[in-house]
């Protein structure tokens, strides 16, 4: 269940120590389940809410986090650019992603951190030997694509071909000379070659499950590749559908999901998830 921060502010839930996730909107998102289990697992006295917060509340969230029942936050769609300016620090990979989705405190200073590279790292990393020195192809060039821009080029990658419905517009990619950006109509050419193909685009997310980046005609396209979406709701998107009918290995968005989360929660705690019960508790969620 979410708050909106008003309906927050004026609730009796403000005395105790806390963690957020913000966002807007906020309703879908999975971290409370997975964080107040964490909590609760190592007895620390805190609460985890999700906030849906409004664009004009930002300087009165920002002027909040000064509070000391705040401990931290993640941020989620559409501010995680917002609040680089509004902490003391940014770690490296933040930096470098150019984005935000956990801010830390410590000693009164508040610390940006990108979690996201890590998490979707995870689930690649058995793969790592097999993917060094390959070609990539990546549906997307959201907010999420330059996280995974950056976990390829430390997997040492060669090449990145993005594709997109507007190429022209792609700025995730202007900086990397190893990366290329087709349209729909043109990413088949460099599939032969592609040892990993990454959807991070919203297609096959509830409620258009049926939605895939990939046409039915291309499916052949898939055969032994490592196939990998983001997407964890439905945990078998119709792409991973494909790729299963065409005897690719697939990965979905649950491990990224989870590591980028308790990347978070060591950061915030200096403590791990209890990823078995945390994983069990995510999957009756989705279920449900």
């Amino acid at each position: 269940m979410s708050l909106s921060f008003s309906e927050f502010k004026n609730s009796k839930k403000t005395v105790n120590p806390h963690f957020f996730v913000i966002g807007y909107p906020i309703g879908h998102s999975l971290s409370p389940v997975m964080h107040q289990a964490a909590l609760d697992y190592h007895g620390i006295n805190a609460q985890y809410h999700a906030i849906q917060l409004h664009q004009y509340e930002i300087s009165d969230f920002i002027s909040w986090m000064n509070r000391d029942e705040f401990l931290g936050c993640n941020i989620t769609i559409p501010y995680k650019s917002e609040f680089m300016n509004a902490v003391d620090q940014i770690d490296e990979i933040a930096r470098h992603a150019g984005v935000i989705n956990t801010i830390a405190k410590s000693d009164f200073q508040l610390f940006g951190h990108n979690t996201d590279v890590y998490g979707f790292l995870s689930p690649l990393r058995p793969y790592a030997n097999d993917l060094e020195g390959e070609r990539a192809i990546v549906f997307g060039t959201g907010g999420a694509s330059k996280a995974v821009l950056i976990g390829l080029e430390e997997l040492g990658l060669e090449e990145v071909v993005f594709v997109s419905r507007s190429p022209e517009q792609n700025s995730v990619a202007s900086d990397y000379l190893w990366t290329t950006t087709v349209d729909y109509g043109r990413w088949q050419a460099y599939a032969n070659e592609a040892t990993l193909i990454v959807n991070t685009t919203p297609l096959g997310m509830e409620p258009n499950r049926d939605a895939s980046p990939v046409n039915k005609t291309d499916n052949d396209l898939l055969r032994g590749k490592i196939c990998y979406d983001l997407i964890y709701n439905p945990l078998r998107t119709h792409f991973l559908k494909q790729a299963e009918e065409a005897a690719a290995t697939t990965i979905n968005g649950l491990e990224m999901l989870m590591m980028q989360g308790n990347r978070s929660f060591e950061i915030w705690t200096g403590k791990s998830f209890p990823f078995d019960e945390i994983k069990a508790l995510l999957i009756k969620n989705l279920k449900e």
